[in-house]
């Protein structure tokens, strides 16, 4: 693993469409932004930010996430998380993350991940598995 710094940067957006609605991921029964859309975004922004900075084989796991979803966002509407390192600990990863809409912030927490060798981390789940 390259040295990751505090202050690295990290970016995802997606469109609020009937697929990521809270009606369709079963968090809710209306056409609004699901929360778990808006978590699958944030470490899908966290994740993609170290990346570039892992060594072969590596991977990150998300371990703890503390997330508040402020604001409800319709279909049509570009929603996008930005994230920044805050904390680094030997393999463990702190963010800081918040969600936007196009109209204003609407979630804001902290996200861990977890610095994994993925063949070693697939080995021991299917250890724990009996598979």
């Amino acid at each position: 693993m390259a040295d990751l710094e505090v202050g690295l940067k990290g970016y995802a957006e997606t469109m609020v469409d009937e697929s990521n609605v809270a009606s369709s991921v079963g968090s809710g029964l209306l056409d609004v932004f699901s929360t778990p859309s808006m978590i699958a975004l944030m470490e899908k922004a966290c994740k993609e930010s170290v990346a570039p900075f892992l060594d072969e084989g590596q991977g990150t796991v998300g371990i703890r996430l503390e997330v508040d979803h402020l604001a409800a966002t319709p279909i049509g509407q570009k929603v996008w998380v930005d994230s920044e390192l805050i904390a680094v600990d030997k393999r463990i990863l702190t963010f800081a993350v918040t969600a936007r809409s196009e109209k204003e912030k609407i979630g804001e927490g902290i996200h861990k991940r977890c610095v994994i060798l993925n063949d070693r981390f697939l080995e021991k789940m299917k250890a724990r598995y009996g598979e």
